[in-house]
């Protein structure tokens, strides 16, 4: 299918969309889905206490990206997916440091449009607090 000029919201609700996905299986019905709209897209599991974990949720948001060609392994690929996945990482600092947070980050891209969501739950004792930030980068629609 040819791709489709879609909009930024649209790219960060796919995003969402996939992020907020309960397991593998709705999570591939969902990239199956938005694939049939032009849109690529990935997500990936994460964990463990909020501060030392910035920087394994930003390289496994990376390499996702990578894998599943959403990015080329280029810097201009890994930064954006970085840049974008840093980003809604700060929206949720106040809320998380100092705590261990899980869930899982959705990558979502079309044409120069690429968004990272993150949708978490943030432990308080035996209660969770949830969480859903979003990024947004634009980068050349061949790169």
């Amino acid at each position: 299918m040819a791709e489709q000029k879609l909009t930024s919201i649209a790219i960060g609700r796919a995003a969402l969309r996939i992020a907020v996905t309960e397991n593998r299986t709705e999570e591939q019905r969902v990239k199956e889905t938005l694939a049939a709209q032009g849109i690529r897209s990935t997500a990936v599991d994460f964990g463990g206490e909020f501060m030392p974990s910035i920087v394994k949720i930003v390289e496994r948001a990376v390499v996702a990206a990578q894998r599943q060609g959403i990015v080329t392994e280029t810097h201009v690929g890994a930064g954006a997916v970085a840049g974008a996945a840093h980003a809604a990482l700060e929206q949720l600092v106040t809320r998380a440091a100092g705590f261990n947070v899980g869930g899982k980050i959705g990558i979502a891209r079309s044409g120069e449009h690429l968004c990272v969501a993150i949708y978490m739950a943030v432990g308080v004792l035996n209660l969770d607090e949830l969480c859903v930030a979003l990024g947004h980068r634009s980068l050349a629609s061949e790169e």
